[in-house]
């Protein structure tokens, strides 16, 4: 018997997934335990319906990763940081930081759990910062550290 997964089952598949499992397993566990509905005709409509959506929305996501990686493009933003006198930060530059010079300086709003960076900044001058837009897409951004 066909079936829709409304939830993960375990050996059976993923929410979603249209599976084919026993008439008495179906009937018995997963219709009773609402994990899944009958493949039907408008069950099967609905259920293309919704995979159409999905691959609508995940590439209008990319679309717009693509856009941002093309906005930002080896661009520099910089940071004014104040320092001792042999040039080392007092702290260290952190990602909220570069997420913020990136909204501020080129428009562009990014969570600071997507930058990361090769090492701590906690000194003056250029580094290079990633910016994970989505699945298998990031821009690299360069970070200049100046004084005040």
């Amino acid at each position: 018997m066909k079936v829709i997964l409304k939830q993960d089952v375990q050996g059976s598949g993923k929410k979603g997934d249209l599976v084919k499992v026993a008439d008495g397993y179906a009937r018995n566990f997963l219709f009773k335990k609402g994990l899944a509905i009958e493949a039907t005709p408008q069950a099967l409509n609905e259920w293309e319906a919704g995979q159409r959506a999905e691959k609508n929305k995940a590439q209008r996501e990319i679309d717009a990763a693509n856009a941002t990686k093309e906005k930002i493009g080896d661009k520099t933003i910089k940071i004014i940081a104040k320092a001792g006198d042999s040039g080392k930060l007092f702290g260290s530059v952190t990602s909220k930081e570069v997420a913020d010079a990136l909204k501020v300086q080129l428009g562009i709003d990014v969570d600071k759990r997507k930058v990361s960076m090769e090492s701590e900044i906690k000194a003056y001058g250029t580094y290079t910062a990633d910016v994970k837009l989505y699945a298998n897409i990031s821009a690299k951004v360069f970070v200049v550290v100046g004084e005040e």
